[in-house]
């Protein structure tokens, strides 16, 4: 009915393209137009102004002989003041943008090692955004962005990939464990070197206190009983702890077997003993 009546409607985001005799003659925007068949005039078709995307997939090799797969998402429309060039100059303007994002990304990634390709993508994608908005402009086509949104190499080499990533950080927790256990043994060292030395001041302690009482106790007995030495005394008092020592031996069930001389001469030479090596330790200390 609106043949008959040579008029069309144009929706919204669209213009149409009018021809008369076969020639172009003018863009038709949205709305209600009249185009009188009868004296030649024809609509030659329609461009849509909407913002289209295109996704390309490129395969392409890195310069570390790395084969990948690139996909570039590329985001255009048609200038509204030149739909004319953009429905007349090109016949498939996908193809054409397909083309021109294969030659801009199969020349910039071959130049990359893999890792920089990752690291450089949005270099890559204003280098195919420039390439395409010279290109197209010719055309009618505005480039409104164009985004590298994926970069996937071989199954093998990301598989690659991940194994070098793990054993780096395996060797990472090997190493700080490693540190952790030698911060460990340090200290456990100088805990052990701490106990042993206040263990010796404790025996030291110990010894001291030992001889300074059997020093009051020589010197209060020579003075309690006269006539006799600090001989008869140290030799009574030695003996006495040689048989508190032999009573602890003995008290004890699980006290391992020691076996050692015993008589009274036996008795008299340990006290000897015992007595020769205070004298001794007393002069090496004078001296």
């Amino acid at each position: 009915m609106g043949n008959l009546l040579c008029c069309v409607q144009i929706k919204q985001s669209n213009v149409a393209v009018r021809e008369r005799f076969g020639k172009y003659d003018d863009i038709l925007q949205p709305g209600c137009h009249c185009v009188p068949w009868i004296f030649g005039s024809n609509l030659a078709g329609h461009v849509s102004l909407r913002l289209q995307q295109l996704d390309v997939r490129c395969e392409t090799k890195t310069k570390d002989n790395v084969f990948v797969n690139v996909v570039a998402s590329v985001q255009y429309r048609v200038l509204a003041d030149k739909a004319s060039d953009a429905f007349y100059k090109l016949s498939n303007p996908r193809i054409q943008i397909q083309a021109y994002v294969f030659d801009v990304i199969r020349a910039s990634v071959p130049k990359l090692n893999l890792d920089d390709v990752f690291e450089q993508k949005n270099g890559i994608a204003k280098a195919v955004e420039d390439e395409l908005e010279k290109a197209m402009s010719a055309y009618g086509y505005e480039i409104v962005q164009t985004l590298i949104v994926d970069i996937e190499p071989d199954e093998h080499v990301k598989r690659s990939m991940n194994e070098i990533n793990a054993a780096a950080r395996m060797r990472l927790a090997t190493n700080e464990k490693a540190e952790a256990e030698k911060i460990i043994q340090i200290k456990r060292a100088e805990g052990e070197a701490e106990s042993k030395y206040l263990s010796g001041v404790g025996i030291a302690r110990q010894r001291q206190a030992i001889v300074d009482g059997l020093r009051e106790s020589v010197i209060g007995f020579s003075v309690n009983v006269p006539g006799t030495t600090a001989k008869d005394v140290l030799d009574m008092v030695l003996i006495t702890q040689y048989f508190d020592t032999m009573k602890e031996i003995g008290a004890h069930s699980k006290s391992s077997a020691v076996f050692i001389p015993h008589g009274p001469g036996n008795v008299r030479d340990v006290a000897a003993q015992i007595r020769d090596g205070l004298l001794q330790a007393s002069s090496h200390q004078q001296s």
